[in-house]
């Protein structure tokens, strides 16, 4: 005789305390048909990270529209691990809203969620590709509040506002924080997109924070070359000959 399977492990993830309490309620509702286990709660998005890396978690029952860190950028970190959850995003969105959903095969709840509904979703339950996560953030614009890279098997989250530089080098960013280096997997020119409004381009291959500028020179011996300095960091980085009238009209007018 086969053993029953194990119950599903589920991480419910809303900043509404009732819309976490329905969740529960639901999935006792789905007893009969689908097992689980309700592992944790958590009403943001940087608690959920941190939950579903203390304990195994199958699967994340996620919201979208939360304070700071919201469910899309949530998930995006999440799948960072090395071994994702499963999401499923809840959603107040109306139909024409869900349209990025279903195009992409991503799986959502509609709250309030019906049982039969939850039942089908937790059923076919599997881990995001990233490619359609990118798509589905392309529909709902909002710059991340942190950057994230996984570190010998575990999150690690960069604050947005901490970071003082980010510099393409090959096919890696280097961001640098006032404490240390970090190592990312991303394009510098969507990050340029992405946090336009945070960070200036000094160079082809770098960008800065554009409240942490200090000084601005010009290197000894070289006509045509300039430097930068930040807040925080000693170090001098080169600005280019087209970026450098920009920078000095902004400190200017600063």
């Amino acid at each position: 005789m086969n053993a029953p399977c194990p119950p599903l492990r589920i991480l419910i993830v809303d900043d509404e305390a009732p819309a976490r309490r329905r969740l529960r309620d639901v999935l006792a509702d789905c007893a009969d048909q689908l097992r689980t286990e309700v592992v944790g709660e958590a009403d943001n998005g940087l608690d959920a990270l941190e939950r579903a890396q203390q304990h195994p978690v199958d699967a994340v029952l996620l919201d979208i529209r939360m304070p700071g860190m919201d469910g899309l950028e949530c998930a995006a970190h999440l799948n960072r691990m090395t071994s994702p959850p499963a999401i499923i995003f809840s959603t107040a969105y109306d139909a024409y809203a869900c349209q990025a959903f279903d195009l992409n095969a991503v799986d959502y709840l509609v709250k309030p969620v019906r049982a039969d509904r939850l039942v089908r979703a937790l059923s076919r339950a599997h881990r995001l590709q990233a490619a359609a996560l990118d798509q589905l953030r392309e529909a709902h614009p909002k710059a991340r509040t942190h950057l994230s890279l996984n570190e010998k098997g575990r999150i690690v989250l960069i604050p947005v506002a901490d970071i003082l530089y980010l510099k393409a080098e090959l096919k890696y960013v280097t961001v640098r924080t006032a404490a240390r280096e970090f190592l990312i997997e991303e394009s510098l020119t969507n990050l340029e997109a992405e946090f336009g409004d945070a960070f200036l381009r000094i160079h082809r291959n770098c960008l800065v924070a554009r409240l942490r500028v200090r000084e601005i020179g010009k290197l000894a011996g070289d006509e045509d070359g300039h430097f930068l300095r930040l807040d925080g960091l000693d170090e001098r980085l080169v600005v280019s000959r087209r970026q450098y009238s920009v920078l000095r009209e902004m400190l200017r007018s600063a």
